[in-house]
């Protein structure tokens, strides 16, 4: 396992080898990461250079529209689950202060005639921009895929059967955010561009950020930061999977800060995935997970139940 910086690095290619000492070095070196710090960098995860430098040039294209025309894609009624959501009206669990960004969702596509359909909103066509929801759906798939594998390490990890979460995940609440950071024209009073916070789902798969300003939270209570180096996403635990395995895997606390002044003219874009189960998936701890010195951390509850009160603290859902 390398080192990427602040985070451990491991590739994908070792889990997809066909080698079975490859693939045990994987889940073995993923598992402990995830149990240390909770993020890991990830090599050769299928997410072209093409893809990834396309996805980003519709995406700034669409922040780059104006105010008047993105806010006819803020759809009511429907949490921010799909379409865009403006400028500060996010905030970090226990903060009042709105985060310093704008963003969009990209949900989940049924396209097998899955009942399921009907708990999600439709995603939201960019008229302005023919090629923004091509792009965003290619490579929320791609991201999907990817994630599937990462779970399936972790499934071996955890003592249980390698798809163990693919029936959980298959067409999941996933969400593919591309965030816009824009330039700070004014000191900030209590606003930083995401502050400290935990994931929500299962794992979060983040395509490289346009600038610096990702820390995490280490053991020592030091913030540590995080940059994945080119041709790496960073990979990390969310609260789902941390409540899911009763601890044993940790979501990490993290954040975005402000730039240095000298870089506050400077937008910063962003492009998380976050991977989430079908709202039905049970979160009970695992059994694998509990023993005399772990016992049971957390009541029962389902991914969707959870999703609701976690929506209802960030102020996405009323």
């Amino acid at each position: 396992m390398s080192q990427s910086i602040g985070i451990p690095s491991v590739d994908l290619n070792d889990f997809l080898s066909g080698d079975p000492q490859r693939k045990d070095a994987f889940v073995q070196a993923l598992g402990k990461a995830y149990e240390d710090i909770g993020f890991v960098a990830l090599k050769n995860h299928r997410l072209s250079d093409e893809l990834s430098a396309a996805l980003y040039r519709e995406v700034k294209a669409f922040f780059n529209l104006p105010t008047d025309i993105k806010a006819q894609y803020e759809i009511e009624g429907i949490a921010g689950q799909r379409g865009y959501t403006g400028f500060g009206k996010e905030h970090a669990k226990g903060r009042n202060t709105g985060d310093l960004k704008e963003f969009w969702h990209f949900g989940q596509y049924v396209e097998d005639g899955d009942a399921i359909a009907k708990e999600y909103p439709e995603n939201i066509e960019v008229a302005e921009l023919p090629d923004f929801n091509r792009i965003g759906k290619e490579a929320y798939q791609t991201l999907e895929a990817t994630g599937r594998d990462m779970l399936r390490a972790l499934a071996l990890y955890l003592g249980l059967e390698e798809t163990y979460f693919d029936a959980h995940i298959h067409n999941g609440n996933s969400i593919l955010r591309p965030i816009h950071y824009p330039p700070i024209t004014e000191e900030p009073q209590d606003a930083v561009r995401a502050a400290e916070h935990e994931d929500i789902n299962l794992i979060t798969l983040l395509m490289g950020a346009s600038a610096d300003g990702l820390q995490v939270l280490n053991k020592a209570g030091e913030w540590i930061p995080v940059t994945a180096l080119p041709g790496q996403i960073v990979v990390n635990v969310g609260d789902m999977l941390q409540r899911h395995s009763n601890n044993k895997l940790r979501s990490t606390t993290h954040r975005v800060v402000n730039p240095p002044r000298e870089k506050w003219a400077e937008s910063r874009f962003s492009i998380p995935f976050f991977l989430h189960p079908r709202s039905e998936m049970p979160l009970d701890c695992l059994p694998e997970c509990i023993d005399a010195e772990h016992p049971k951390q957390y009541e029962d509850i389902s991914a969707g139940g959870y999703l609701d009160e976690r929506l209802r603290e960030i102020g996405l859902k009323s």
